[in-house]
């Protein structure tokens, strides 16, 4: 069964940081390109880091300099460390999976940061 598990949302000052984690299922994560999209109130679900098929890495405009992703193999999970996270930061968190034709979401954690 394919599962994705988000963790680490929460409430933060702007400035502060967050770091969020996504266990996955080891042949998902084993054979997926893995990354973070999150979603704020009214808007469209949006990129903000992935690897890619080939291992490298993409991050939105917005975030670059600021969230890094990275993944720890031995424990299939994906993370996505936020620093300086500023009030538009603000939104619900998904972890991705893509394989092939197919594309998994978790179930979302929610990050709000206040002014």
């Amino acid at each position: 069964q394919v599962q994705l598990v988000e963790s680490g949302g929460g409430l933060v000052q702007a400035g502060g940081s967050l770091r969020l984690s996504c266990a996955a299922s080891g042949k998902i994560f084993s054979t997926s390109a893995m990354g973070w999209y999150r979603q704020g109130s009214g808007k469209q679900r949006q990129l903000v880091a992935r690897f890619t098929s080939g291992g490298t890495t993409d991050y939105a405009d917005s975030v670059k300099g600021r969230f890094t992703i990275s993944r720890d193999n031995a424990k299939n999970t994906v993370y996505l460390q936020m620093n300086s996270l500023k009030p538009e930061d603000t939104g619900v968190y998904y972890c991705n999976a893509v394989a092939g034709p197919y594309v998994y979401w978790g179930q979302g954690t929610q990050v709000t940061v206040s002014s």
